[in-house]
């Protein structure tokens, strides 16, 4: 490894805060992902294989705190500080997975938001202080993401963030019970010396 790979890990820029997502989580987050069905259910993934079974959260969560174990994969809660709550409040998900150490250093981002919050700067948020966090703490070198060419509000994000578009991977992931193309965007560390959260609040428009 070239930088160090710490866990837990808790990341912060004003109001949104990366944290771990935990076993206790699981009421909050049923919660969330139940009142966002109908928003996330043309983008979920699904299980080619026969009879379809899908982990339950607590198999979910254990297999990410296996990959964790492994070197492998960051799984965060995005969460939100807001003025009438104690405690930040749950409003999606960001993982990091498939990080390859060596020659490679490199890994893939995925992320979903509560269709509430969307397009208020809370994804963009999230993924550049992932990234940065990659790329200056454990040293990797490039972040993919990987987008249905249809999921527009997901495609805003990289956008708004500048990651190179790479071009269609057909058939890539099995999603809502098919195989189904992806678009890929990626960045390296080198395209942003300052930052990639830094050129975010410097690019996003002002209130």
């Amino acid at each position: 490894m070239w930088g160090r790979f710490a866990w837990p890990v808790t990341l912060e820029a004003g109001n949104i805060l990366l944290r771990p997502l935990r076993h206790r989580d699981k009421r909050e987050w049923m919660e969330l992902r139940q009142r966002n069905a109908e928003w996330l259910a043309p983008w979920e993934a699904s299980n080619p294989a026969p009879g379809g079974y899908l982990p339950s959260y607590n198999e979910m969560v254990r297999a990410l705190n296996a990959q964790v174990r492994s070197s492998s994969a960051l799984p965060f809660v995005i969460a939100e500080r807001r003025e009438r709550t104690r405690r930040p409040v749950m409003v999606g998900q960001l993982t990091v997975s498939g990080i390859i150490w060596g020659s490679a250093l490199t890994a893939t981002l995925g992320y979903w938001v509560d269709r509430e919050r969307a397009g208020r700067g809370i994804a963009p948020t999230a993924v550049a202080l992932a990234t940065d966090y990659c790329f200056r703490e454990l040293g990797l070198h490039r972040m993919e993401i990987n987008i249905r060419p249809e999921n527009e509000a997901s495609l805003q994000v990289v956008r708004k963030l500048g990651f190179r578009d790479e071009g269609i991977r057909r058939a890539y992931l099995h999603i809502a019970g098919s195989w189904a193309d992806h678009r890929s965007f990626a960045l390296t560390a080198e395209e942003i010396p300052g930052g990639l959260l830094r050129r975010w609040r410097e690019s996003a428009p002002r209130a």
